[in-house]
């Protein structure tokens, strides 16, 4: 079974060439989306008028070398490790989700463009299954154990809410993809492309565009430090700090937070926009 092409299998009741539409069909919708996004939420206006903003106030002139030295860093800690994340259990999900949806995506491109009319080598529906099961591991342990636990959100796993479209949505594509895979019944086939329109169909709404978004105001931050523009920003105290909680005890309150079981597992920062 992994090691079949479903969509091979698919070509004798879909063309082809419908394959290959539909797959251009989502590549526009993410990128119409992305650019709507940011054109709604103003992201790339901010980003331009808060740079000129932090040139005045930069201490130093950050090289061309510099930045490029700052990029691989970005790349590597912040985007290929998520190093925002502080909690292990969340970044660990994230990871394997991350890696699964890329692993899947790709691997369904290469399925679909090289292979739906002839036999692809073995490796690749390897990949294509383990790259939905990466997702439906990370997925499904983020929205069981890890979000119920976040103090600061604290829904159960059955109340959704519209920020949760994007990862109910990827949950739901990788699922249908494995079970129509297993049964080869055109009722999963169907819910699979339903889902995974609502996934790239929906970036306006949904946190999808947030990956594209990330990796910038990452770059950006560290920019802003190694030019010393950052050191001329308010510091914001980390919320699980047991001294700020002392100091100011009705903060938590405020937020919502259980102090002794915050959790959050994410890193206090300036806010950033995206």
């Amino acid at each position: 079974m992994f090691t079949t092409n479903p969509f091979f299998e698919l070509s004798g009741l879909i063309s082809p060439l419908a394959m290959q539409v539909y797959v251009i069909a989502m590549v526009i919708l993410v990128a119409g989306g992305t650019l709507l996004d940011t054109l709604h939420k103003k992201s790339a206006r901010y980003f331009f008028e808060n740079t000129e903003k932090q040139k005045k106030s930069a201490s130093r002139q950050v090289s061309g070398g510099e930045k490029v030295a700052i990029a691989v860093k970005t790349l590597a800690v912040d985007v290929l490790a998520s190093g925002e994340f502080c909690n292990q259990r969340r970044r660990v999900a994230h990871l394997l989700g991350m890696y699964g949806f890329v692993l899947f995506v790709v691997t369904t491109a290469i399925l679909i463009f090289g292979y739906a009319e002839s036999a692809a080598p073995a490796i690749l529906p390897v990949l294509w299954h383990v790259g939905a099961l990466l997702v439906c591991i990370g997925g499904y342990w983020f929205w069981f154990a890890i979000r119920v636990d976040v103090s600061a959100e604290g829904h159960p796993w059955y109340r959704v809410m519209r920020a949760d479209l994007f990862i109910l949505s990827l949950l739901a594509t990788a699922t249908f993809a494995l079970l129509w895979s297993v049964f080869a019944a055109t009722f999963f086939f169907v819910l699979f492309i339903a889902a995974a329109t609502v996934l790239f169909g929906t970036v306006l709404w949904s946190k999808f565009a947030h990956m594209f978004f990330k990796p910038a105001a990452a770059f950006h931050k560290r920019v802003t430090k190694a030019d010393g523009s950052r050191e001329n920003l308010p510091e914001v105290p980390d919320l699980t700090d047991p001294a700020v909680h002392a100091r100011y005890p009705d903060i938590p309150e405020y937020l919502g937070i259980n102090p002794p079981n915050m959790g959050l597992g994410i890193k206090r920062e300036a806010p950033s926009h995206y």
